[in-house]
């Protein structure tokens, strides 16, 4: 049983912001006797504080997650919290760089993990990631600048 309390309103919020009302919703959907108590911890002590600490800004912590979540090939994982990283504000060049320097201190498998992980995330979103590195809607991937 989860209790309601600031600590667990703050973490659902910030899960909210990051993975949209709907993701943080089936997260919680997809809580169980077997998961609840893991759940609460996630959305309490995970976004109700540490993510809410000074020091680092919400788009810093997705950085420093998205390349922990690469070094440590927890590819699930890395798909989510791509997917906030977007939602807070990261750019697709942003999180492209930081998979390519993964590959100096984590080595070829985990980077391409890394990049194969923001591929789909981008194609999922209807983004590409243009020749300059920028983000472009697929559907105007094709159109030059200014037409």
């Amino acid at each position: 049983m989860v209790i309601r309390d600031e600590l667990h309103d703050v973490g659902l919020q910030q899960r909210r912001k990051m993975f949209g009302a709907a993701g943080a919703e089936e997260q919680v959907h997809h809580t169980n006797d077997l998961n609840d108590k893991l759940q609460d911890f996630v959305t309490r002590y995970c976004f109700g504080d540490i993510w809410q600490r000074p020091g680092l800004s919400i788009p810093d912590r997705s950085k420093v997650t998205v390349a922990m979540l690469i070094a440590s090939g927890k590819a699930h994982e890395l798909r989510v919290h791509l997917r906030g990283a977007l939602e807070n504000g990261l750019t697709p060049l942003e999180l492209r760089e930081i998979a390519l320097h993964a590959v100096l201190y984590c080595g070829i498998p985990a980077s391409n993990e890394g990049l194969r992980a923001l591929e789909e995330v981008l194609v999922e979103r209807g983004m590409s990631l243009d020749m300059d590195g920028e983000a472009a809607a697929t559907a105007g991937a094709g159109a030059s600048p200014g037409a």
